[in-house]
């Protein structure tokens, strides 16, 4: 069963950047959409980014533009890079299957924009 370490978040102001990573174990990972999901507090866990398998993104229309997710699969490893913060990308993001299995959420990493 695949499961997800996600790591590299931090405080950031808002117009910064950072890169998220989510190390994934299993063996599916190469066969899979993985998608970069977020919670903030108060609000449903929402997906963010996804790319397939064959390398085709998509994106929610709120981090267009501003976030760009890629894939290494001989390292298993999903990544964010996400430029131009806002105060409303403030949230716990994780790492999952698109669709997500349930069983494989890892426990996120907190990006925090403030100034």
């Amino acid at each position: 069963q695949v499961r997800f370490v996600e790591s590299g978040g931090g405080l950031v102001q808002p117009g910064g950047s950072l890169r998220l990573s989510c190390a994934a174990s299993g063996n599916i990972f190469s066969l899979n959409t993985i998608g970069w999901y977020r919670q903030a507090p108060g609000k449903q866990r929402e997906l963010v980014a996804a790319m397939s398998a064959s390398g085709s993104t998509n994106y929610a229309d709120s981090v267009k533009g501003r976030f760009t997710i890629s894939r290494d699969n001989a390292k298993r490893t999903a990544y964010v890079q996400m430029n131009s913060l806002k105060p409303e990308d403030t949230a716990v993001y994780y790492c999952n299957t698109d669709p997500f299995i349930m069983r494989s959420w890892g426990q996120g990493t907190q990006v925090t924009v403030s100034s």
